[in-house]
């Protein structure tokens, strides 16, 4: 049985794999097809993103797909700058679950 406070730990540690949702016309799109979008942390595996997913949205993961974006580098007021790498997680929904990420956790 795991105590009260453990399982405090195990959820905020569960909250910080999810940075947010990707609120693109894309992803929207994705939706429709029981697909949910989400920037997830550098180092984070699908098995933990799927934890986290299941218990913050109370929802049944069916798969996680992870994609690891590159960061540019880009001229910013004429001084070359990098933007930050990013992590992003496209999970599939079992039938019949949703989240709506525009309302919020």
């Amino acid at each position: 049985m795991v105590k009260k406070s453990e399982q405090k730990q195990m959820n905020a540690a569960l909250c910080d794999i999810i940075v947010r949702p990707v609120i693109t016309e894309k992803a929207m799109k994705s939706a429709e097809n029981n697909q949910v979008t989400f920037v997830v942390s550098l180092d984070a595996t699908k098995p933990q993103i799927k934890k986290a997913i299941e218990s913050v949205f109370g929802v049944e993961v069916k798969s996680v797909n992870t994609l690891r974006q590159a960061g540019k580098v880009k001229s910013f007021r004429g001084k070359m700058g990098v933007r930050s790498d990013v992590k992003k997680a496209i999970v599939t929904l079992a039938k019949g679950q949703t989240i709506d990420v525009t309302a919020g956790v």
